[in-house]
């Protein structure tokens, strides 16, 4: 089980990151960020190696090409048991990034403002930060990728019992929640972009119309007894949808029933 030894850090959702990346910093975690999130960890105490000064490359185009370079995802992508893998970065001088704790810009929120235009729209679209989920996710047999505030305190707890490593039922659910995340992520932009004209104007329906939803239950059985089903519904079900309803009382649910 390979101990977490580097992470990088780069939030829009701030929520608990200084008390997860001081819990990090606890097992001796070097810690790489960017921006906000870097000074923000730097102004709580916690010692932090920004992104340009670890690739030494600044950030550019106003900050819309901070973390696409090759010592980032090399270090994400490389493959730890592959003799070839690990010698190119040697050669490179590149070390692995082991954690990687991202949320993105949120463009879910801002194309939800009254009088939101296409251009505020396009500057939410993080690209960065996408990449940087799927290169930690892909390789989640070394790397674990965290996208959610709500999975700090578990993580720590499991890294106080395991001397700092994460375990691969871990990683892979992380992971698996990583690529929902993205997916979803993307997927709402196309729901918004194929929604319009090229002008801004509405369309009258959408091109592609992409839908997330989520597991509720196993039901009791399916059409037939002999059958399966399961019960699902959108991410953020309307209000008074019967899909955010809870039973009270009777048989657990089944298809027809």
């Amino acid at each position: 089980m390979p101990t977490i030894k580097q992470a990088l850090i780069s939030v829009s959702d701030k929520a608990g990151v200084v008390e997860f990346a001081r819990g990090l910093a606890g097992f001796g975690v070097a810690l790489l960020s960017t921006g906000g999130t870097a000074k923000l960890l730097r102004d709580a105490g916690l010692k932090v190696t920004e992104v340009a000064e670890y690739t030494g490359f600044p950030e550019m185009l106003d900050g819309r090409v901070k973390t696409l370079h090759p010592r980032i995802h090399a270090g994400l992508l490389a493959r730890r048991d592959v003799p070839e893998h690990v010698a190119a970065m040697q050669q490179a001088g590149f070390t692995g990034i082991d954690l990687v704790v991202v949320n993105l810009y949120p463009f879910t929120e801002t194309i939800a403002r009254l009088g939101c235009t296409l251009p505020e729209a396009i500057e939410n679209i993080d690209i960065g930060g996408p990449a940087m989920v799927r290169s930690a996710a892909k390789n989640y047999a070394h790397v674990a990728v965290v996208t959610d505030p709500g999975d700090y305190a578990g993580l720590l707890n499991e890294m106080d019992s395991t001397s700092g490593a994460l375990g691969a039922d871990t990683r892979f659910r992380l992971a698996c929640k990583a690529f929902s995340h993205t997916a979803a992520y993307d997927g709402a932009i196309s729901n918004y972009l194929t929604a319009l004209q090229p002008d801004g104007r509405a369309a009258l329906f959408p091109a592609r119309l992409n839908l997330q939803l989520d597991c509720v239950q196993t039901l009791r059985y399916g059409e037939n007894p002999h059958q399966h089903a399961a019960f699902y519904r959108d991410l953020s079900p309307a209000p008074g949808s019967l899909a955010a309803y809870r039973q009270r009382q009777g048989k657990e649910l089944s298809y027809n029933n």
